[in-house]
């Protein structure tokens, strides 16, 4: 049982890590258009499924589809995603480019950020609920004593608190390069 509680808060955690590299911080990465489904024969793909994706400078990213025919479904598709980038189209693919972080812009993306955190915070209450909730009704059915049940309860509540401030200290990070 403690396993499964442990997969899940990482996943959690995982999840909180891919969020973040989706968030832009000044700096152009492939990971920024992970997000970005493709319709590609007929079924939604992930970009980097359809096509390369790599840095041409520090505010640029190159895409080149590996069939030339996707071009306008994967500029259709960037533009759907509303990543606040520019497009520049060429025989060889496209090109992202991504502004300046303006002061506005890094409050949205704070914003954005602390909302993702928040989803991550609800995501492990939910775990420790169905943890506890197992717990209790390992005693109630007499598979565990009582003393047994409050250790156990001790032990789920710190790998809550260390996923807690791991999902914090996620955040401060993301905050700190988007106020560099």
């Amino acid at each position: 049982m403690e396993i499964d509680i442990n997969k899940k808060l990482h996943e959690v955690k995982e999840w909180l890590q891919k969020e973040y590299s989706g968030i832009r911080t000044g700096q152009a990465s492939p990971g920024l258009l992970d997000s970005v489904k493709v319709e590609s024969y007929g079924s939604r793909m992930p970009l980097n499924q359809i096509g390369n994706v790599s840095v041409e400078d520090a505010r640029t990213l190159r895409i080149s589809p590996w069939d030339a025919s996707q071009i306008s479904a994967i500029e259709q598709s960037i533009r759907e995603a509303d990543l606040g980038i520019s497009l520049v189209t060429d025989s060889s693919g496209l090109r992202a480019i991504f502004p300046e972080l303006t002061s506005e812009r890094r409050t949205q993306l704070l914003k954005l950020a602390k909302t993702k955190l928040e989803d991550g915070r609800i995501s492990v209450r939910a775990v420790r609920d169905e943890a506890m909730k197992s717990i209790d009704k390992s005693e109630k059915d007499g598979d565990i004593s009582e003393d047994e049940k409050f250790t156990k309860k001790e032990k789920v509540q710190s790998e809550i608190d260390a996923t807690n401030k791991a999902l914090e200290d996620l955040f401060y990070k993301k905050e700190s390069e988007l106020n560099k």
